[in-house]
């Protein structure tokens, strides 16, 4: 199973618009961020993990020409908000799968209801095929997903694990059931905004005790703040099984 890290960074990405923090006046392209997403490849399937305002210069990126399909963890716009650009897939291959809490497809069809009016429906516009997730086991063609409930303050989110990788975004609070769906993995991928503690989100020292409990093999940090610092300085001081994530890493998961 192959990752690519589409995009690492919070909701307004790094640099943020007319900011002069040192770290959104970086020359370092780890310290530049596009909206959080990822990209899971395994025998032939490609799927992506959330589908922010950024996901057209991500596709690109990445040179992805095929889709089978979006998983949301939640219906946050960062996380959401490229739906539309989905068009290029669908006219090559037609109706996209997207995957999502029966909260977040309702949120979608408001947001983009003209990708899912079925009457006098625009000939541009792409179609998609909902499934709706549960807080239960799952399949993607030939691959078990386990969804992994959280909260981001008081909104529920799903996390996704595959096989012995696991991708946590959004997080603040998990209940104890849901950790222990986390066991022997092989990786672990956990948001980590900053070092000051946030309502919504793990701050970097929450995220390194989960990781501490868990013991993943690797552990890689997402959904950065530039309040985090500098991608080389932050990365010094980290253990030495855990990374900070930054866009276009690619790493490789063994299949057992």
């Amino acid at each position: 199973m192959k990752i690519t890290f589409l995009g690492t960074g919070t909701s307004q990405g790094i640099p943020v618009i007319g900011s002069t923090h040192p770290v959104c006046l970086s020359n370092n392209p780890k310290d530049k961020r596009l909206r959080v997403s990822v990209l899971i490849e395994w025998n032939g399937y490609v799927f992506v993990i959330d589908c922010g305002p950024d996901f057209r210069q991500q596709m690109l990126r990445a040179n992805c020409t095929k889709l089978d399909g979006v998983l949301f963890t939640h219906e946050h716009a960062d996380h959401t908000a490229g739906l539309d650009d989905i068009r290029p897939f669908f006219f090559r291959q037609g109706d996209i799968d997207i995957y999502a809490h029966s909260r977040v497809l309702g949120e979608l069809r408001k947001r983009f209801d003209y990708i899912f009016t079925t009457e006098n429906k625009y000939p541009g516009a792409p179609s998609v095929r909902s499934h709706t997730i549960k807080n239960e086991v799952f399949t993607l063609k030939d691959q078990e997903v386990i969804p992994i409930e959280g909260f981001h303050h008081k909104l529920q989110v799903f996390g996704f694990r595959f096989g012995d990788f696991a991708y946590l975004t959004d997080m603040k609070t998990i209940a104890e059931p849901e950790i222990e769906k986390l066991k022997h993995l092989d990786v672990l991928v956990l948001n980590a905004l900053r070092e000051e503690t946030h309502i919504s989100h793990f701050n970097l020292a929450e995220a390194l005790a989960l990781i501490k409990r868990l013991k993943p093999k690797r552990a890689y940090l997402t959904h950065i703040s530039h309040q985090l610092g500098f991608h080389d300085e932050v990365q010094q001081h980290l253990p030495k099984n855990v990374f900070l994530a930054y866009d276009q890493l690619t790493i490789q998961i063994p299949n057992h």
